[in-house]
C-alpha cells in the first residue's frame, strides 16, 4: 500500500522532439537511462548524444543543461549522476561528468568536474564547500 503522504512516480512521456509533459527535453533518447522517483524541473535541457545515466530518486532543478558532447572542442564523454544526488537550478553538466551518491550542486553552478559522493560543490566552475551533513539513510527507499 502507498504512503498516504507520498505520490506515487509517473514516468515521463515524450514526444517526437523529447519534450516530456513537464517541459524538460531530452536529445538522443536511445542513449537516456532514468531511474525511478526522479524530479526533474521544467526548462532543463539533456542532451544524451553519448550517454545520460540518471539513477534514482535523482533531484534536478528548473534550467539545467546536461551536456554529453560539447560541440565547441568536439568532446563527448557518458554522463551520470549517481542515486539520491541534487542539482541546483541553471547549472551546466559538462561531457564526461559523474556526480556521487548524495551529492549536492549549488545552484548556476558549472560542473566541469567530478563530485565525490556525499559532498556538496558549488560555483562556477565548480569548488568544494562542506561534506553532506547527514547522508540519506540506505535502507529506505527514498531519504526524503
Amino acid at each position: 500500500m502507498e504512503d498516504e503522504g507520498k505520490q506515487k512516480w509517473i514516468a515521463p512521456k515524450f514526444d517526437e522532439m523529447g519534450m516530456t509533459q513537464w517541459g524538460w527535453r531530452v536529445s538522443h533518447r536511445d542513449k537516456f537511462e532514468l531511474g525511478k522517483n526522479v524530479e526533474i524541473g521544467s526548462f532543463t535541457m539533456i542532451d544524451a548524444r553519448e550517454g545520460v545515466t540518471i539513477e534514482d530518486d535523482v533531484m534536478i532543478g528548473f534550467g539545467c543543461i546536461i551536456l554529453s558532447y560539447s560541440s565547441i572542442d568536439n568532446k563527448g564523454r557518458r554522463v551520470a549522476l549517481r542515486r539520491g544526488c541534487k542539482i541546483g537550478a541553471n547549472s551546466v553538466i559538462m561531457p564526461g561528468i559523474e556526480i556521487g551518491e548524495d551529492a549536492v550542486i549549488g545552484c548556476n553552478s558549472f560542473v566541469n568536474r567530478n563530485v565525490p559522493s556525499n559532498e556538496v560543490w558549488i560555483g562556477s566552475p565548480i569548488r568544494f564547500y562542506k561534506k553532506v551533513e547527514q547522508p540519506r539513510n540506505k535502507k529506505h527507499e527514498s531519504g526524503y
